[in-house]
């Protein structure tokens, strides 16, 4: 069997981040409630961050490690996002043009809500395993924000975002598909899939976000067992528990997954709340640590989950590591990899948790005046100029660091400089 899978991994957590124990003492949230939700931090995008410079930042790194020409052997560069900036352009241009990559390159998004990532990684694989470019490369990124806007002239008390606000997040998640699976080598042909028409959560407009959160846990619910449930009936001799050593799941916060896996266990395993929690922090908890501090991040944060399993994990042995994806409207995945003993020492050289670490806190005022700011930026903005220092201690966290940022826009034509 030919190996494909993941041969670079990195995260992009953006320069600011909120405590989400202050926020829900400013929006005077239930406390149990809240807890429920097992979030720490979110990160928070600025005027001058969006998808294109969270994503080109996600990858370069992984770019700046390739030699020549690895990097001239990226034929396929696949951006997954729901925050696109252009009803027609993929912001895939945009990154293929900051990353350098060749003009032999094919390039394009998707949208397929939260699941847009595995959509990308999982073509991204098959391009790989046809072979019609023997030794090619595929950069698939996932890179989504949410933004709440208010405008001056209405308080923030009005707008119902309830606890979405708490647990969306902002970041983007770079992955390197070829045929030296470094990090992750998938289990070819392993995959259950799962999904039907349910109007759970959509984005009605290019800048808000509806949803019912009652239907979408049931349907995220529904989903993993029914995909589970088909990688099982495909792959021989699977046990929920003993099979996969770690799991990795889409996280729209840490409580959804821990229910979704309390009701898995108690179905195949008759396990009793004692053993369900052991397990949960055992296999689970590792993947959830990075996604409690940056939030949920759409199309990402499946990918988030699994670079925080492989961090936090440990990986003295290769371990398997099932991995659960879906996205509303909806369409899931569930399907499974090796981690190499080699991997956590190649992803430490991320330092992801030490940039995490770093992002700026911002107080809640500042956050109240990021709300109306951003909206300068919203979708179909024609014509601004961003100005760095609206926030001058965020600027300092990000000024020297190499980092892309957005600078202005010009007639709908975005323009980024690196800083």
């Amino acid at each position: 069997m030919q190996q494909v899978g993941i041969e670079a991994l990195n995260v992009y957590g953006g320069v600011a981040k909120l405590d989400l124990q202050i926020l829900a003492e400013a929006r005077q949230l239930d406390k149990a409630r809240f807890d429920n939700l097992l979030m720490k931090e979110k990160t928070v995008a600025m005027p001058y961050e969006d998808p294109v410079s969270y994503a080109v930042n996600a990858a370069k790194p992984i770019i700046d490690n390739l030699s020549d020409a690895d990097k001239q052997r990226i034929e396929m560069l696949i951006t997954c996002t729901e925050s696109g900036i252009d009803f027609g352009k993929s912001i895939s241009s945009y990154v293929h043009d900051y990353l350098g990559l060749s003009h032999n390159c094919r390039m394009f998004e998707l949208k397929q809500a939260c699941y847009s990532g595995t959509a990308g990684f999982q073509m991204a694989l098959n391009f790989i395993l046809s072979q019609t470019s023997p030794g090619a490369k595929a950069l698939v990124i996932a890179t989504d924000i949410s933004q709440f806007f208010v405008t001056k002239d209405k308080d923030i008390a009005q707008e119902d975002w309830s606890f979405a606000e708490a647990s969306s997040g902002a970041g983007a998640v770079a992955i390197l598909v070829s045929d030296l699976p470094y990090i992750f080598q998938v289990d070819v042909g392993c995959n259950g899939y799962y999904g039907y028409e349910v109007m759970d959560t959509c984005r009605p407009t290019p800048n808000s976000e509806v949803g019912n959160v009652d239907l979408s846990l049931l349907s995220y619910l529904n989903c993993y067992e029914n995909a589970y449930l088909h990688y099982q009936n495909k792959v021989e001799a699977v046990d929920y528990q003993d099979t996969f050593d770690y799991l990795s799941f889409h996280t729209p916060f840490g409580g959804m997954v821990k229910g979704a896996h309390r009701k898995m266990m108690r179905k195949f395993k008759k396990a009793k709340p004692v053993e369900i929690d052991s397990d949960f922090q055992r296999r689970i908890m590792p993947g959830l640590i990075y996604c409690q501090q940056v939030g949920n991040i759409m199309g990402a944060t499946v990918f988030l989950s699994l670079v925080s399993t492989i961090d936090n994990g440990e990986f003295n042995n290769s371990r398997r590591v099932g991995i659960f994806s879906y996205g509303s409207g909806c369409c899931s995945e569930f399907y499974s990899g090796v981690v190499n003993t080699q991997a956590k020492k190649i992803q430490a050289k991320h330092n992801i948790s030490e940039q995490l670490g770093e992002r700026y806190c911002l107080s809640i005022e500042e956050y109240k005046q990021l709300l109306v700011s951003s909206v300068q930026v919203a979708f179909g903005t024609r014509n601004v100029t961003l100005d760095y220092q609206l926030f001058p201690k965020v600027w300092e966290n990000i000024e020297g660091k190499s980092r892309l940022v957005l600078k202005g826009i010009k007639e709908f034509y975005r323009e980024y400089e690196w800083v």
